[in-house]
């Protein structure tokens, strides 16, 4: 349709609808709305004459302006050629439809002219003096309803204007009619007049006066005439004294339905938040409980740790006092057994030196024999020059004696002063081995006690998540029945609702009904009413017209005036009256059907509207339900994930995690993870775990930097010492190479026999003292009791590490170590005994 050309052929369209229109005096499809209409014809059949009275040349005259396709439909030109165009008609059709039109118009303005008399007449029967007392007012209200104009103009333009007039009064009553619906429904027998403070009942008599001023509607407290005022004063002043006004009984039963509706709806939202507040209520106990619970338990496991770490300290006390008595008991043991040594090495030295004078004496005897025989053979030398010759040789021979005696006596000195040295370096050496040993066991008492700690912390930490996990499944479980309970409440309430807002309907209905009658009549006097002001106001606008006119024409006019206007009159009238029953009519036909409609729309309106109420409480309490499962699925999901994560970086640890790189880099990946999605109970417990980790981690990195760190001050202490003892041996003469060398020749040296005797006895028969070499010791017969070489099986080790070259720097050597062969582990010996049986083997001699 929009995208066709218009040309001639929708003309000839136009023209077969409005041959069907001046035929059946309406269009085609006149009930339809325009659009439907539009899409009617274009699906179905075109428009033809519903009646059979039509001559067939007409017929065919609409049928063919009325066909579908345009190519089929006639042009003007074939129109004009048509039966129905060219036939013979005669030339007095015309003027017999307009008298036969006016006779059938005079006909009916006369009827109608004489139902408005009736009209009037009982209207002037009924309320003559209504109509003498508000005839100025009634002239003027009316013309101002129905904008008449205020000047009389020509004969033309006064008929117009009163048409206009009348056609304006029609209009108005029918808004009016519509506009007061509202009211004349709620109005039960006598009229009432509502006020800001009072409600004031009025007689049938006062009904009109009150509706006509409406100032009165305005300012009810502004009473229009003198007469009225006394009684409004009294009003007045009973309202401003707030006293009981007077009231109709369907008024006082409104009310007091009104206020048990309302009663009801504050006892139905009364009962509901008394529940909720009642699901709160134990939803808090249950958290208290709940809390109260947990922090018993958490107070008893803080009771436990704290017993623990006061054992373990009590402990760590008692083991440092015995490691510091055996250290005091190691070092007078250790001054004895170097008191004992220089003693026994002074001693030994004592009988070689008398040893070695007893041999000189018998050399010297035998040297002295030996030079009196060479003498006593030789005679040719005198005695004199023998003499001196002998004593020179005894003073050669005793010289030389005394220089081997003073060369004994200082490689004496030199083997006692080294011996002495080399039994210091062992003791130096046997005690920081037992310095090492004690630490080693120290560190390995307070890695043991803080393994302890750890796992009863993880033990804990378990328990605590258990309880939480189990807390947590009761909160969620109340949770979720008392959302279930208020869910199944809102639900009840919603149906109550519904059902009261359905009843409470059907009464207004009912009542409505019951109120039609009332309100038609009430309508159909107030139409009856406007239109007997119009007709007055006619009537006075005829009046004045008349005079008008006969005063403006001449005396043998006047009859003619008159009569004209006299049928003026008539068919203004009679077209009032027509109006007046149109109106009736259409409104006692449409009341009826517009009241079931209103009702059954509203009817509608209410199931939809509480249909979708119902709707929306259902998605609202489903989506609540939904995100309630929702949320607990997602705490206990995250909750497993984040518990298997961290029981397998626990499991990581236990198999041997090493390196700080690696748990620093770990932990912090956890900490991410747990950062991401951290909610609620899940968060608490996540975090907490993440913090007894992160101390746990913090605490076997600072003991094993404290580990490193005392191992590292040990052996530095110790090295200080070496080095300061080394530095005094060279600064006394003696080299570290020849004291290792004596050593490590102590440690393969034969057990048996006396090592300086023998040495002492060959230097004696090997001659000079400048080629003769250093000597064994006396303790050469083994290893040094202290030596760090400690044959296997022999003296007790301390700690886990035996025969190792000093103290492990790392727990691998250290664990290595700890796992190593029988002959290095713990012996069950005291350290004095372990000192003494050590120094029993590693020499031929006793100190006891």
């Amino acid at each position: 349709m929009d995208e066709g050309q218009y040309d001639g052929k929708v003309d000839v369209w136009s023209l077969g609808i409005t041959c069907v229109e001046l035929a059946e005096r309406k269009p085609p499809l006149f009930n339809m709305n325009a659009m439907s209409a539009l899409y009617h014809i274009a699906q179905n059949e075109s428009p033809t004459l519903q009646s059979r009275d039509w001559t067939d040349y007409f017929r065919n005259f609409v049928d063919s302006c009325l066909q579908k396709i345009p190519q089929d439909r006639p042009h003007s030109d074939d129109l004009l050629n048509h039966v129905f165009v060219q036939r013979e008609r005669p030339d007095s059709v015309l003027m017999d439809l307009i008298l036969r039109t006016k006779e059938a118009v005079r006909e009916l303005d006369n009827l109608q002219y004489r139902k408005m008399k009736k009209i009037l007449f009982q209207e002037a029967h009924n309320g003559p003096q209504a109509e003498t007392q508000d005839g100025d007012e009634e002239v003027e209200h009316g013309a101002g309803r129905t904008d008449t104009v205020n000047s009389v103009g020509s004969n033309q333009s006064i008929p117009s204007m009163s048409i206009s007039s009348q056609s304006s009064s029609v209009n108005s009553l029918n808004e009016a009619t519509q506009d007061d619906r509202s009211e004349l429904d709620l109005m039960e027998g006598d009229h009432t007049v509502m006020s800001n403070s009072s409600v004031i009942h009025l007689k049938p008599e006062e009904e009109e006066g009150y509706q006509q001023d409406p100032e009165v509607r305005d300012r009810p407290a502004e009473p229009p005439d003198a007469p009225a005022q006394p009684p409004r004063k009294h009003y007045r002043e009973r309202n401003r004294e707030h006293f009981a006004t007077i009231r109709t009984a369907s008024l006082v039963t409104r009310e007091m339905q009104e206020h048990e509706q309302d009663s009801e709806l504050r006892e139905q939202m009364s009962g509901y938040k008394r529940m909720r507040r009642q699901h709160q209520k134990h939803l808090m106990g249950l958290e208290n409980k709940l809390k109260a619970e947990m922090d018993e338990h958490r107070l008893r496991l803080d009771k436990e740790l704290e017993s623990q770490r006061n054992s373990f300290a009590q402990e760590m006390e008692k083991l440092v006092r015995r490691h510091q008595a055996a250290m005091e008991k190691d070092a007078k043991t250790f001054n004895n057994d170097e008191k004992k040594f220089q003693q026994h090495i002074q001693v030994q030295q004592k009988k070689e030196l008398s040893s070695f004078l007893e041999s000189q004496k018998r050399e010297y005897k035998l040297r002295k024999e030996r030079l009196k025989e060479e003498l006593s053979e030789n005679q040719s030398i005198p005695k004199k020059e023998k003499q001196e010759w002998l004593s020179k040789q005894k003073e050669n021979i005793q010289h030389f004696q005394a220089e081997e005696e003073a060369n004994l006596l200082r490689r004496q000195r030199q083997y006692l002063e080294l011996e002495c040295r080399r039994f210091k370096r062992r003791i130096f050496i046997a005690r920081h081995n037992v310095e090492q040993d004690l630490t080693r066991e120290e560190l390995n008492k307070r890695q043991i006690q803080k393994d302890l700690e750890h796992a009863m912390l993880l033990r804990h930490h378990e328990s605590m998540q258990e309880l939480e996990f189990r807390h947590l499944g009761t909160i969620q479980k109340m949770r979720a029945e008392l959302i279930r309970t208020q869910h199944q409440t809102e639900l009840t309430n919603q149906l109550e609702y519904n059902k009261r807002r359905e009843r409470e309907l059907r009464r207004k209905h009912v009542m409505e009904v019951r109120q039609q009658p009332k309100s038609l009549k009430s309508k159909e006097l107030q139409i009856k009413k406007q239109f007997q002001d119009t007709c007055k106001i006619q009537t006075r606008q005829y009046k004045a017209l008349r005079n008008h006119l006969l005063e403006s024409t001449p005396k043998a006019d006047h009859k003619a005036v008159l009569k004209r206007l006299k049928e003026e009159q008539t068919r203004k009238l009679a077209i009032l009256a027509e109006q007046y029953d149109h109106s009736n009519n259409h409104m006692l036909s449409t009341q009826a059907l517009r009241l079931d409609e209103a009702q059954e729309g509203e009817c509608q309106v209410l199931r939809q509207q509480l249909q979708q109420e119902l709707e929306l409480l259902n998605a609202y309490q489903s989506k609540i339900k939904m995100q309630t499962d929702a949320q607990h699925d997602r705490e206990r999901k995250d909750l497993e994930q984040r518990v298997s994560l961290r029981r397998a970086l626990l499991e990581h640890k236990v198999e041997g995690l090493e390196g700080r790189e690696q748990r620093v880099s770990l932990r912090r990946a956890l900490l991410e993870h747990k950062v991401e999605g951290l909610e609620g109970r899940e968060q608490r417990v996540s975090l907490r775990r993440a913090l007894l980790e992160h101390k746990i981690e913090e605490e076997m990195l600072s003991l094993q930097n404290e580990r490193v760190e005392c191992i590292r001050s040990l052996l530095e202490r110790q090295a200080r010492e070496m080095e300061a003892f080394d530095s005094e041996s060279m600064r006394l003469g003696f080299s570290n190479v020849v004291l290792s060398n004596l050593q490590g020749s102590d440690a393969h040296g034969s057990p048996g026999g006396s090592g300086a005797s023998q040495h002492g006895h060959s230097h004696h028969q090997g001659g000079s003292s400048s080629q003769q070499p250093w000597g064994h010791p006396v303790l050469a017969g083994g290893p040094p009791p202290w030596s760090l070489h400690q044959p296997s099986g022999g003296g007790s080790q301390r700690g886990s590490g035996g025969g190792v070259g000093g103290v492990r720097n790392s727990p691998q050597v250290m664990r290595r170590a700890s796992t190593s062969g029988g002959g290095r582990s713990e012996q069950g010996m005291s350290r004095s005994a372990s000192i003494t049986s050590q120094i029993s083997n590693g020499s031929h001699l006793s100190y006891t």
